[in-house]
């Protein structure tokens, strides 16, 4: 598959083309067959475990605030 470059590019397009028409199901469905080539080749092969590692600290710093215990505030007073 040494033309994914070419593929992706033309999704890519074809995305634009559909949003450009107001076809929002269309360009939904060509960006992610878009994303699923970028994924594929080996530059791409770290995108899913960077998402991964960014919701966790996202997650991780959030968690927190949306479970804010009676005795956990860190707040003074």
């Amino acid at each position: 598959m040494e033309n994914v470059g070419v593929l992706i590019f033309f999704a890519v397009l074809a995305a634009f083309i559909c949003a450009k028409a107001r076809v929002p199901a269309g360009a939904v469905v060509f960006s992610l067959i878009a994303l699923v080539l970028f994924v594929g080749t080996p530059v791409g092969e770290g995108l899913p475990g960077a998402v991964a590692t960014f919701v966790g600290v996202v997650d991780d710093a959030a968690t927190p605030a949306l479970t804010n215990a009676p005795g956990e505030s860190g707040a003074v007073g």
